[in-house]
């Protein structure tokens, strides 16, 4: 298989800037809104022709949140989503339906995201009947296409997703949301509900399918492992902002964050550490989006937090090529 380049410099299928997604809190007697929670605070980031980028962090970091905004399933509170030369974040759904066939989702749950009253021939083709004008006949040979393109059986879209497995299910998920012939697809944990000795399949299924048909993934993940065999680039989250972002390579070898560093440190199988090199452990819990520390958001778990990271929120700062960190440790 091909090796993709880690460097691509071409025109971004995505430009994400400065985008906030933040839901009211209510409270009392009449449901007044008395706060807002900050599940995307403030993210910008582009995404090439052909790249997987990938998006990590502990949950309640506000990945999958950045996902639903990126395709439109949430509306931004603030920001500005181009894809390509489109501006999307405004548009209206009739104005968006013609790039809805261009932007499709993997869902985590493969059962939860499978209606189980329709066989896989009818869930696959669902999204043809609503985005395309094909003929009954078309959508069918399609879906025999896109079914045997999978790896599961052209006799197998007569049954229904309870007479699969786990891992075959997502297989079902993945042919449904590329049957539009998209560009751009949203992975939203597709292969944490399976098995260890699935995902692996899954995963090679889904760089396989990129390349034949030229897709460009998001991958949202709370796996480094997963993240670090399917990605070009990653990011890495930490509520509801990017605190570090950098080739896949050159993240697991050189990370720069604390943050990051504390993640890889969790999993030693990841990264063989130096001798002198200390383990940096998280302690307590990520705090609530709804009141995030002041300053940098990482401080309140940080072993090198000082005076300045609480009254100063940390810029991202490019620390190498393609490399930037949100962290005063790395700024001047």
């Amino acid at each position: 298989m091909t090796v993709k380049n880690e460097t691509k410099e071409e025109t971004p299928v995505l430009n994400v800037q400065h985008i906030k997604k933040y839901f009211p809190i209510k409270g009392g007697v009449f449901k007044r809104t008395v706060g807002q929670l900050k599940a995307v605070d403030d993210i910008s980031l582009t995404i090439n022709q052909g790249e997987t980028l990938g998006i990590v962090g502990e949950s309640g970091s506000g990945k999958s949140t950045l996902g639903r905004v990126i395709l439109k399933l949430l509306e931004a509170t603030e920001g500005t989503i181009l894809y390509k030369d489109a501006n999307i974040t405004s548009m209206k759904r009739n104005q968006f339906r013609p790039y809805r066939r261009n932007m499709q989702m993997v869902f985590q749950d493969p059962f939860g995201s499978l209606n189980s009253k329709m066989s896989v021939a009818e869930l696959v083709e669902e999204p043809l009947l609503v985005q395309t004008s094909l003929s009954k006949i078309e959508r069918q040979a399609k879906a025999i296409e896109f079914i045997e393109k999978v790896g599961l059986r052209a006799e197998d879209r007569l049954k229904y997703p309870h007479e699969f497995s786990g891992g075959q299910r997502q297989r079902i998920s993945i042919a449904r949301a590329l049957i539009t012939n998209p560009e751009f697809v949203v992975c939203d944990e597709p292969v944490s509900a399976l098995d260890i000795s699935i995902q692996a399949q899954v995963l090679n299924l889904m760089k396989d399918l990129q390349e034949e048909l030229g897709l460009t993934y998001l991958f949202i993940a709370h796996d480094l492992s997963v993240v670090k065999h399917i990605s070009d680039r990653v990011a890495v989250m930490y509520l509801g902002k990017i605190v570090e972002i950098a080739p896949t390579s050159k993240l697991f070898q050189e990370p720069a964050h604390p943050y990051t560093q504390a993640l890889l440190s969790s999993i030693p199988t990841l990264t063989k550490k130096k001798e002198d090199e200390p383990t940096i452990k998280l302690k307590g819990d990520i705090p609530s989006p709804a009141n995030p520390p002041s300053g940098c958001a990482f401080r309140t778990r940080c072993p090198f937090a000082h005076e300045r990271c609480e009254k100063e929120i940390p810029s991202l700062t490019a620390v190498g090529t393609g490399h930037e960190v949100s962290c005063h440790l790395h700024h001047g």
